[in-house]
């Protein structure tokens, strides 16, 4: 997917109304997951993704940094992200429990 024409997010919109609910792509540019719930606030605070699992069914909620994922908005204003973490690695995480 070419990511060039897409808005960066300024670290003012890290907010739960704008990032839950966002599409996660991983390095390999395929849907990883979508962002269920944010912990913290900004740049410094944690994404909770549910991966795995079909049509939410089976899902497993791993936390990962927000520093560690690109947000930004498409020519729709809708908002995703990428990451260099792959389906499998973030499979591979423990699983998070709030």
């Amino acid at each position: 997917m070419d990511y060039t024409n897409h808005v960066r997010l300024t670290t003012s919109e890290f907010t739960p109304a704008v990032l839950e609910g966002a599409t996660i792509y991983g390095a390999d540019d395929h849907k990883v997951g979508k962002i269920d719930h944010i912990h913290g606030a900004g740049a410094g605070g944690s994404a909770l993704i549910d991966v795995g699992g079909f049509l939410g069914v089976g899902a497993k909620p791993v936390a990962v940094p927000i520093s560690d994922l690109e947000f930004m908005r498409d020519e729709d204003g809708d908002v995703h992200a990428v990451t260099s973490w792959t389906k499998d690695e973030l499979k591979q995480m423990s699983e998070h429990r709030d």
